[in-house]
């Protein structure tokens, strides 16, 4: 087992690894196999407080950092990444239960993102304009927004955090991350691991292992931070939401998807299946871009159907840490009753299980349902399970009818043998990502990323995280005597 689980199993607060104060702990588990990996006592208000009050004493020098010492931090831990990569590996595997093929999926975005982190400190570009007044400059600054709070999800732990963590101290801020209760070595600590061994100041980039039944909304009410970046579930989103804008903070919300995955009458089949099982069996379908929703036109329904299914049937389910296996265990047995739920309330409700899986622990077999009737709830929510939703159509109209009928709108994807007539298509559908004769889930450092509707608030990556993290400060020049009016 990683010494990691031992080693970092505590608070990062000003550039100290330290217990927390409150009266319990939080218990890591590794889902597969139910093995404790560690015990963390948990950070109360207080701490958060302090982990808040460091970063925002830290940035003021940070900010004031050249660019190149930044890019130099962030090739250093990149390094790092790379050098540990099969301990790294091997600890998400433990702690989430990710498959190898997961975990390798997972870590080389995550390097991406930080190829990409190294170029955000050259891009706070300044600009000077023109003025109506004679003698008069303009000129407005790229600043960082100072500090931001971070809350990143269990699923892809590392590279979500990662993700925001990354842009934010490039650009001159300082972070306090909070990682998701499963998952506080790989979504947490371990971040903060890297960053301190590539040589990042201490204060700049604390963890908090905490819960909300023992912090409140501390962590998102805080005075310091102006940007809060959240990826997780709708119902916690819009209270993140709402508390921000009571104290006039930012919000980046990433809240989950219910993608639908299009074939069209033209499309080849076989691409289809493959690029389809992807979306939806990826990280046993616990991913927010993942496939939802199987839209097939009725003309090649019998032959995707078919073809699906045996292409389900041959996925691998059990232990994550054998290099075979396709689906692992879901997070938790309370995620596994409720994917088991959705399963037989769909059948009892007239749907036919064309694959029925049965759960052994918290390891769920894949499920294939059709014959859902229009209004099924199943079709409206995310399912956060390796459970296909298949819904045929007559013809486009009804297929972008159906692909909008939903408040959560991330990503999506149309396969078709006409590129132009994909890309057409692709422009109706009410989603923030679409992707012609490919799966539903990308993620690429210099894109932006984000949903419609209910899906979030916001864009990452790239440009967009210039726009997140910094903001633009207008000072004037008067050259000469200024002219007032009286």
């Amino acid at each position: 087992m990683s010494s990691f689980f031992s080693d970092l199993a505590l608070q990062y607060i000003d550039g100290e690894w330290r217990p927390g104060s409150g009266s319990w702990d939080v218990i890591d588990f590794n889902p597969y196999d139910e093995e404790k990996l560690a015990s963390i006592t948990i950070a109360t208000a207080q701490e958060v407080d302090l982990a808040y009050r460091a970063a925002e004493r830290a940035q003021m020098k940070w900010a004031a950092t050249s660019a190149y010492v930044r890019r130099d931090i962030f090739e250093r831990a990149l390094r790092i990444i790379e050098d540990r990569e099969a301990e790294i590996s091997d600890a998400i595997v433990a702690e989430l239960g990710a498959t190898r093929g997961t975990v390798g999926f997972e870590l080389q975005l995550a390097k991406e993102f930080l190829r990409e982190a190294m170029q955000l400190p050259f891009r706070q570009e300044g600009r000077v304009l023109p003025s109506p007044v004679d003698g008069k400059e303009n000129r407005v600054y790229r600043l960082p927004v100072g500090v931001v709070g971070v809350i990143s999800p269990f699923n892809f732990p590392f590279l979500m955090a990662i993700k925001s963590v990354a842009p934010a101290l490039a650009l001159g801020n300082g972070v306090v991350l909070k990682p998701h209760q499963h998952t506080p070595v790989c979504g947490g600590s371990l971040v903060a691991k890297v960053f301190e061994d590539a040589g990042l100041p201490p204060g700049l980039l604390n963890v908090v292992i905490t819960d909300i039944a023992e912090i409140g909304d501390a962590l998102i009410e805080h005075p310091v931070p102006k940007v809060i970046s959240f990826t997780g579930s709708d119902r916690v989103g819009r209270h993140v939401a709402t508390v921000c804008a009571a104290h006039l903070k930012h919000a980046v919300l990433e809240v989950g998807g219910n993608s639908a995955f299009i074939v069209l009458d033209d499309a080849d089949v076989d691409d289809a299946v493959e690029a389809a099982v992807f979306s939806r069996y990826l990280d046993q379908g616990q991913v927010c871009m993942a496939a939802n929703r199987i839209l097939v036109d009725r003309t090649v329904e019998q032959e995707f159907t078919e073809k699906l299914v045996a292409k389900v049937r041959s996925l691998v389910v059990g232990d994550p840490a054998d290099a075979g296996t396709h689906i692992g265990p879901l997070i938790d047995f309370r995620q596994v009753e409720a994917v088991m739920g959705l399963v037989e309330q769909s059948v009892e409700h007239g749907a036919t299980a064309l694959l029925r899986g049965g759960a052994d622990g918290n390891v769920v077999s894949p499920s294939v349902l059709s014959g859902l009737a229009p209004d099924a709830s199943v079709l409206a929510q995310e399912v956060v399970g390796p459970v296909v939703l298949l819904v045929p159509f007559d013809g486009e109209e009804e297929a972008v009818r159906i692909a909008n009928d939903t408040p959560y709108v991330l990503s999506g994807a149309v396969h078709t043998g006409d590129v132009e007539r994909g890309i057409a298509l692709a422009r109706r559908i009410h989603t923030g990502m679409i992707h012609v004769n490919d799966s539903t889930v990308h993620d690429e450092p210099i894109v932006p990323f984000g949903g419609e509707k209910a899906s979030g608030l916001g864009r990452l990556n790239g440009e967009a995280m210039v726009e997140v993290f910094t903001s633009r400060k207008w000072i004037s020049v008067q050259r000469g005597r200024s002219v007032v009016p009286f």
